[in-house]
C-alpha cells in the first residue's frame, strides 16, 4: 500500500469511529497483539517439550520471569493483625 491508500484509509477510520475513540483501538489491538505473541510463545515451548518427551529426553526446566517468580512462592507470614495493629504494639 503507498502513502494515498494509507491516508484514504485513516480519513475513512476516523470518519467511521471519531478521533477520539481510535487511540482507545490502537492501544487495545496492541495489547491484544502481545498476549497473542505471548500465547504462541508458550504453545511453542509446550510443543518443544512436548518432543523431547516422546524422544525420551527430559525437558529442561525454564526459568520464572520475575513476576511468576514471586507469583510461585508462598506469601510471607505477616504479623499484622486486623485492625490494622502489628503484633508487639498497642
Amino acid at each position: 500500500m503507498g502513502g494515498w491508500e494509507w491516508l484514504i484509509l485513516l480519513v475513512v477510520l476516523v470518519l467511521l469511529f471519531g478521533a477520539k475513540r481510535l487511540p482507545d483501538m490502537a492501544r487495545s489491538l496492541g495489547q491484544s497483539a502481545r498476549v497473542l505473541k505471548g500465547e504462541m510463545k508458550g504453545m511453542k515451548s509446550d510443543d518443544e517439550a512436548r518432543t523431547q518427551e516422546q524422544q525420551g529426553q527430559r525437558p529442561e526446566p525454564k526459568a520464572l520471569p520475575a513476576a511468576e517468580e514471586r507469583q510461585a512462592q508462598p506469601p510471607a507470614a505477616s504479623t499484622e493483625q486486623p485492625g490494622g495493629q502489628i503484633n508487639g504494639s498497642r
